[in-house]
């Protein structure tokens, strides 16, 4: 079976899911609630509005489906809008069996696609989500409409050793409550206490148990190779990756693809911005 996510304790649980509960009440009410089985555990998808365009909402580390509470409102008015808590990460998902490596993680979501009735849909990854989205276009491109990827991780350039070694203290049980904190402000450029998706993040990474493998870069070949049109926004004071080396690969290798860098945005781009950009990509413009 190998290793799988999960809290560290039903008490770690009990102090996530009060934020968590307190995510759902502030986003917009769902349509519907589903909990898709997969060869790998249950996945939460919430689906809103009521377009026939379906877009897929992959967040980042940590981020849950609560990640998108003010992307929602604009998005769902044009689109048949789906927020994933991610398989193996803290949310309202269930794992149930090890995930290896990059072609595990093209399968649970390839299945809760299928699972949710979308033989195609546009993706939305934010940060690792947006790794997963590539990932999926690259092992199940006839899934795949369109990709907008926001500041993904290790996808056009890879983590670069200081993060990897700061985000070792996170972890640590004693150090972990003064670290995680100035960790998060440092990816993200802002305090998480400040709004209850940063509190959502600092409380998962907190409380659960990650058992994931480490998002690979993905090699030229399968950059060149991914069909469906892309959007790469990279942001100018990103930490998680080399800013200009990941916009000037993305220029070069996708074949149907738009690259921009956002010199002022930091790794947690405004959702405005992001929203509004993603709007005028799928219809187009």
């Amino acid at each position: 079976m190998g290793r799988v996510g999960g809290f560290r304790s039903p008490s770690n649980r009990a102090r996530y899911d009060a934020v968590y509960d307190e995510g759902l009440r502030a986003l917009p009410e769902p349509a519907a609630v589903h909990d898709v089985p997969t060869s790998f555990g249950t996945v939460r998808v919430y689906r809103f509005g009521a377009g026939d365009d379906p877009l897929v909402l992959l967040p980042g580390r940590c981020g849950t489906s609560i990640l998108f509470r003010t992307h929602l409102p604009r998005l769902a008015r044009r689109h048949r809008v789906h927020t994933v808590d991610l398989l193996g990460e803290p949310g309202r998902s269930e794992q149930t069996a090890s995930i290896r490596d990059a072609e595990d993680q093209a399968r649970w979501l390839d299945e809760t696609l299928a699972g949710l009735g979308l033989d195609t849909a546009h993706l939305l990854g934010v940060s690792s989500g947006g790794w997963l989205a590539a990932n999926l276009a690259i092992r199940r491109p006839a899934r795949v409409l369109s990709v907008t990827l926001a500041d993904p991780v290790a996808t056009f350039a890879p983590l670069p050793p200081a993060l990897v070694l700061r985000a070792i203290p996170v972890g640590l049980p004693y150090v972990s409550s003064w670290a995680r904190p100035r960790f998060l402000a440092w990816i993200t450029g802002a305090d998480p206490a400040d709004a209850v998706e940063g509190r959502l993040v600092s409380a998962g990474f907190q409380h659960f148990r990650i058992a994931l493998p480490r998002p690979v870069p993905f090699t030229g070949e399968q950059l060149r190779g991914i069909g469906a049109p892309v959007l790469a926004l990279i942001g100018g004071r990103s930490v998680v990756h080399d800013p200009r080396r990941a916009v000037a690969r993305a220029r070069e290798l996708l074949r149907h693809g738009e690259a921009e860098l956002w010199p002022d945005a930091a790794h947690a781009m405004a959702a405005d911005e992001v929203t509004e950009r993603t709007l005028r990509f799928l219809s187009g413009g």
